[in-house]
Parts: structure tokens; C-alpha cells; sequence
């Protein structure tokens, strides 16, 4: 089972010539949170495009807009709802795990895998 992104419309993710883009390896993180969770049957995909979709929403209507446009950080909000929304953990809890990932170093994914010469 794979998730059916959106080509089009507020909740497809940011392309270049058809492939996904991430400006930071946080957001192919979070992008991979929300998938392997989706896959494993965690959430349905109408109910994390329905969130993003409410994310990407309130940050157009925010008069502030304090932060930039930041498509993965939406998106990464939008997985906390849909995790706190199913009590899968607390809203701060899913915070916390997110801020830990964000905050690993570039290619710390990679470093620790058997027989990766380093």
C-alpha cells in the first residue's frame, strides 16, 4: 500500500520535474513518519489530507503569519493532529519525538546501519 499524494491542490507536496523535493532531511523525516504510519494502517490518507489540508488553511487565513510557508511543517502539524486526534500519543508527545528527529544531524539516518564503513 502505497499513499496516494496529491499531484495538485494544497496538499500535494513540493516537485521538481515529478520528484519529491525536501529542503532539509527533517522533512523527508516527516514525510516518511506520515507514510510508514499510513502504510502500517495507522490513519486513513482522507483523514491526514483532511488535516493538512485544515493546516495549510489556518496558515493562509493567519492574519500574523509569523512563519514563512513551510509546506513539511504544516505537513508535520498535520501528522500530530491525526496522532492526537486517534490518542496514539499526546499532542506534546508527538511534539517532543518530532523536535528529537529534527534536531539529528544530516545522514545520522544512515550512519549506524551494519556494515557502513564510515
Amino acid at each position: 500500500m502505497s499513499a496516494p499524494l496529491d499531484i495538485e491542490g494544497p496538499a500535494a507536496p513540493p516537485r521538481s520535474n515529478g520528484e519529491l523535493v525536501f529542503a532539509e532531511p527533517w522533512e523527508s523525516r516527516a514525510f516518511g513518519m506520515a507514510v510508514g504510519l499510513y502504510e502500517a494502517g495507522a490513519f486513513t490518507w482522507p483523514d491526514f489530507q483532511a488535516a493538512l489540508i485544515a493546516r495549510i488553511a489556518a496558515w493562509e487565513a493567519s492574519a500574523e503569519r509569523d512563519e514563512p510557508y513551510n509546506y513539511y511543517q504544516l505537513w508535520l502539524t498535520a501528522l500530530e493532529d491525526v496522532l492526537a486526534g486517534l490518542c496514539a500519543m499526546s499532542a506534546d508527545e508527538v511534539t517532543q519525538r518530532a523536535r528529537t528527529l529534527a534536531q539529528r544531524p544530516s545522514g545520522h539516518d544512515h550512519r549506524d546501519h551494519p556494515g557502513h564503513s564510515h
